[in-house]
């Protein structure tokens, strides 16, 4: 019974959203007001991270860290890019070639970091 309560919640959630004027400009509101929720918790997240992961960080010598930020850097670019990056085939490619290039460089931090 519980499931069907949710589901009909969500459906006159989408009803309003269809239906009542102006619903799809709040629904776009909601879902930018959650969006920058996400960024801002990942932002402290990642904050919180180095704080308590400093030393492993600094422990990983120059080379690797430029890496580390570097790889992370190329990460947040190209998510944020990705709307227009999406709109070509070209910059599909890009996008992936980037992303993986990005996940295989932190890989190959993690794998120095885990040397003996």
């Amino acid at each position: 019974m519980k499931h069907v309560r949710n589901a009909a919640i969500v459906a006159v959630l989408a009803f309003g959203v269809v239906a009542l004027p102006g619903g799809g400009t709040a629904a776009d509101f909601f879902a930018a007001l959650l969006f920058v929720l996400l960024t801002v918790g990942l932002g402290l997240f990642a904050g919180r991270m180095y704080l308590e992961h400093r030393v492993g960080i600094y422990s990983l010598g120059d080379r690797y860290r430029a890496l580390l930020y570097g790889a992370f850097g190329v990460a947040v670019w190209t998510l944020a890019a990705g709307q227009k990056l999406f709109n070509s085939n070209a910059g599909t490619l890009l996008w992936f070639v980037l992303m993986g290039g990005a996940a295989y460089a932190l890989y190959m931090v993690y794998r120095h970091a885990r040397e003996y």
